[in-house]
């Protein structure tokens, strides 16, 4: 299965954080799933932070990458399929994960709410 995190359950599973899903957990730490990090997650931390907005390590990325999570660049096609998605919910960031996990055919790892009405299969 294919797993993309989403920004706060990227940031969660790294620092061991409670909130983190013990489904979502259950499944990252299956060795048989591949677990993807999209260019579009470490953009939005480095706005946050940029702004002051988000206390997050300088190396998140890099250490999640260390540990074999796989990153996902952002293409033309998921930027394309952006277009195509309702408005249910206004973020650029995560209607792009949306994109890319429908372009991907990915299972989302996140704990938003607000994604479930896209149709995309999330995890928590």
């Amino acid at each position: 299965m294919k797993l993309l995190l989403d920004t706060h359950a990227a940031l969660w599973w790294l620092s061991g954080d409670d909130r983190f899903g013990p489904v979502a957990e259950g499944h990252l730490t299956d060795s048989t799933n591949q677990v993807l990090l999209s260019a579009a997650v470490v953009w939005e931390v480095a706005i946050k932070r940029s702004l002051g907005k988000l206390a997050a390590p300088d190396d998140f990325a890099s250490t999640l990458l260390a540990g074999g999570v796989l990153p996902l660049p952002v293409s033309l096609d998921h930027a394309a399929a952006v277009e195509s998605l309702p408005w249910h919910h206004r973020d650029p960031f995560d209607r792009l994960l949306v994109a890319q996990a429908t372009v991907e055919q990915a299972t989302l790892v996140s704990g938003d709410d607000a994604l479930q009405p896209y149709g995309v299969v999330v995890v928590w």
